[in-house]
């Protein structure tokens, strides 16, 4: 009976040290090994996600294109979520992520996480990944945004811009708020990044 109650207690304090652990390393995307190591300078960054606060390695998204927008939940161009939504529901399969970065740079954004997840969630059905606010102009832009701004010259004049990398982490092209997540021109440059 010692011998069972001991063996007992051992596993459980065992398993009460691994734990956190755990947790810690499910909720942080863990990114693997060889993907990591072929992660382009660009996507090199962690942001915490939008619902959850937790880290998300951008490097998880290595391979793919990407399009990344600063977003507010309101301005009139808020409602270009459904149409980025449409966008990374068609061409997700083959290899488009969008990544939204909400900012209140233009005073235009809650401070309220949870009231920003509601509106990407159940207002607009966003199923992209979406990251907690953050600033993406100025001297307190996020460091994926320096980088943005560098390789384009353009910084974001106002919400909804969007910024296209290829699957080598290339920055391909800028595009202001006025140009919807359906307009040709964009989508002729997403088409083009995914291939054939």
């Amino acid at each position: 009976m010692f011998k069972t109650t001991a063996l007992l207690l051992s596993l459980g304090a065992a398993l009460a040290a691994t734990t956190p652990a755990l947790a810690q390393s499910a909720s942080a995307a863990p990114v693997p090994a060889a993907a990591a190591a072929s992660c382009p300078a660009v996507l090199k960054h962690t942001f915490k996600r939008l619902q959850d606060e937790a880290p998300q390695d951008l490097c998880q998204y290595s391979g793919k294109v990407v399009l990344v927008v600063n977003t507010a939940s309101y301005c009139g161009f808020t409602p270009q979520y459904e149409g980025l939504e449409a966008l990374y529901a068609k061409y997700a399969a083959r290899g488009l992520v969008v990544l939204g970065f909400p900012s209140n740079d233009f005073k235009q954004e809650s401070e309220d996480a949870k009231k920003i997840a509601d509106l990407c969630y159940n207002t607009y059905g966003v199923k992209f990944p979406m990251f907690a606010t953050t600033p993406v102009t100025g001297a307190a832009a996020n460091p994926l945004y320096v980088d943005l701004i560098k390789a384009t010259g353009n910084q974001p004049k106002w919400n909804f811009n969007k910024y296209l990398i290829d699957r080598n982490g290339k920055v391909l092209d800028y595009f202001p708020s006025k140009v919807t997540p359906q307009d040709p021109a964009l989508v002729a440059r997403i088409e083009q990044a995914l291939g054939g």
